[in-house]
């Protein structure tokens, strides 16, 4: 992947943007039990996941992929990881929750939040060395 941090910021504006414009969409249908989780297991709102999705930065980037569904082959899937503190909906414990985020900015500035669940496995940030690497 050749991809800059100058890219992903000029990405992340624009879809900061149609976020702030509600321009945006969390999918939550029955594929997507994990993000639904989320919002079942932790105190966690339309505002508060607003809020996760605008402080992204850069040094969140993981990559990115090509959409796999029949139809969307087109598209280009990015991805970020976010610790994020929330509060157990069960429960009265706060704690740093690995959030896995997937979305797509559509040509008409319209973002799709794919994925924004609980991480199931580690990422591996794009711009952000490990300490082996260091």
């Amino acid at each position: 992947m050749n991809i800059t941090k100058a890219d992903i910021c000029i990405y992340l504006a624009e879809v900061k943007e149609a976020i702030l414009n509600n321009k945006y969409r969390i999918e939550r249908n029955s594929n997507k039990q994990n993000n639904i989780n989320l919002f079942l297991d932790y105190i966690i709102d339309e505002a508060k996941a607003k809020d996760i999705l605008l402080d992204l930065t850069a040094n969140d980037f993981s990559e990115v992929l090509q959409n796999e569904h029949i139809g969307y082959e087109h598209e280009m899937l990015y991805v970020f990881g976010k610790d994020v503190i929330l509060l157990e909906r069960m429960g009265s414990i706060s704690k740093t929750v690995s959030l896995y985020i997937k979305f797509n900015k559509m040509n008409n500035c319209y973002v799709i939040i794919v994925s924004l669940h609980e991480q199931q496995y580690p990422i591996k940030y794009y711009f952000q060395k490990t300490e082996e690497e260091s």
